[in-house]
């Protein structure tokens, strides 16, 4: 018995591991976080991206998304949790928002 124990202890680190690397589960999540990814109008790297262009009124109009990627951390957690004309609300977690902002500071992806 006593065997098995030490046995089970000893591979219990091994069950820990992540499965995905934090960035891999970062990149998933900012590709869809609930339905539609903050890539479809940020950009694949959070560069910003022009959604829309029309004419309005006789004037055109461009719908751009920001770029991202050099918010503070603060700036970039407040526009995830407050209301916006055209950006919808997603209801993420804090831990989600903190990986999606590790994702578009990264270095990785400048």
């Amino acid at each position: 018995m006593r065997f098995f124990l030490v046995l089970l202890i000893s591979f219990t680190p091994l069950l820990s591991e992540d499965f995905i690397t934090k960035m891999e589960y970062a990149k998933m999540l900012y590709s869809n976080p609930r339905g539609i990814g903050c890539n479809k109008c940020h950009g694949e790297k959070g560069e910003g991206s022009i959604i829309s262009e029309f004419v309005h009124k006789n004037k055109r109009v461009r719908l751009e998304a920001p770029n991202i990627t050099n918010l503070s951390k603060e700036r970039f957690f407040h526009a995830l949790t407050t209301q916006h004309k055209v950006m919808p609300t997603y209801f993420l977690t804090w831990q989600e928002i903190d990986s999606l902002y590790y994702y578009v500071s990264s270095e990785v992806q400048k």
